[in-house]
């Protein structure tokens, strides 16, 4: 049984998800890994979230307890051959965090695709209403991802797009052509809001790949918050 490398609270998860051409993920697949679909659908999500009570090994490190994170990620699966099971699971793109000694530590050791930028979070509530806004800058340019919902709580649906982008309980890092670095999530399933407005302004081809900047002008097929929960994040392997 892997030991827990990470335990935290992922909470306000904002979600943004685009169909996209599967070509254009092709150089960005780990081995072993295939595209994961939605009725034939290829989707590439947009992720802002809170890092709260981080613990590394049960460590609280100073100053990276609470944080902000962006990630922009999209879905694979993997048929682990020993257990015969398909995991369904996400790669990350890039993921912007606000303190360097994170990104240091993922990318030189971990080789994950990390960059610190400054960043910045508001939640608002009032009596009917939730405002959760993230946003990072970069090239003098203030990229944000802002939704409004109600205050209720739902279960996610069966078979939903929302159950899609959510179930995705691995991580796979392409290390090469022929590694891939796998370790898992665990959480319970999460609860989402019910969206009544959102405002997306992001330059993506400056913060991403150049390949994504078109994300820019396209609007999302879905925005949807997640309330989150407690996870962790078992120490990995090889593939």
């Amino acid at each position: 049984m892997p030991k827990t490398f990470l335990r935290a609270e992922w909470k306000k998860l904002l979600m943004v998800n685009y169909p996209v051409d599967k070509k254009l993920l092709d150089p960005y697949i780990p081995y072993k890994t295939e595209l994961d679909l939605r009725n034939n659908t290829c989707y590439v999500s947009l992720i802002g979230f809170m890092f709260l009570n981080t613990k590394v090994k049960n460590m609280k490190i100073p100053f990276h307890v609470n944080f902000e994170e962006v990630n922009l990620r999209f879905y694979v699966r993997h048929n682990d051959t020993k257990t015969g099971e398909w995991k369904r699971g996400v790669v990350f793109i890039k993921e912007i965090v606000s303190k360097p000694a994170l990104t240091f530590i993922a990318n030189s050791l971990y080789k994950e695709h990390y960059e610190t930028l400054p960043m910045s979070h508001k939640w608002i509530t009032d009596i009917n209403s939730l405002s959760i806004e993230y946003s990072w800058e970069k090239s003098n340019f203030r990229n944000s991802i802002k939704i409004i919902t109600g205050t209720d709580l739902f279960d996610i649906e069966n078979g939903s797009e929302e159950e899609f982008i959510t179930e995705h309980y691995w991580g796979y890092t392409k290390i090469n052509d022929s590694m891939t670095s796998e370790y898992g999530v665990e959480h319970p399933r999460w609860k989402i809001y019910k969206t009544t407005d959102y405002k997306i302004n992001v330059n993506f081809e400056n913060t991403y790949p150049k390949e994504f900047g078109f994300l820019s002008s396209v609007k999302p097929a879905s925005v949807f918050l997640a309330e989150g929960s407690e996870i962790e994040v078992k120490e990995g392997g090889m593939i």
